[in-house]
């Protein structure tokens, strides 16, 4: 692991439940990876929408 920061990262799910299980493995991962993540998208380097539609409409 880089203990050097590589990047400021925010993350948004839209979608179900599991949409959501997949955004916080994400994040867990890319925590690990040493990315920063932060909670306010005009504070990133980098903004990920993580989006799912094949089940149902979106659900915020």
């Amino acid at each position: 692991m880089n203990s050097k920061i590589k990047a400021k990262i925010y993350i948004v799910h839209l979608g179900c439940p599991k949409n959501q299980v997949d955004a916080e493995i994400m994040l867990g991962k890319l925590q690990k990876d040493s990315f920063e993540l932060v909670s306010d998208y005009r504070q990133a380097e980098i903004v990920i929408i993580n989006t799912c539609g094949f089940i149902d409409a979106r659900k915020i």
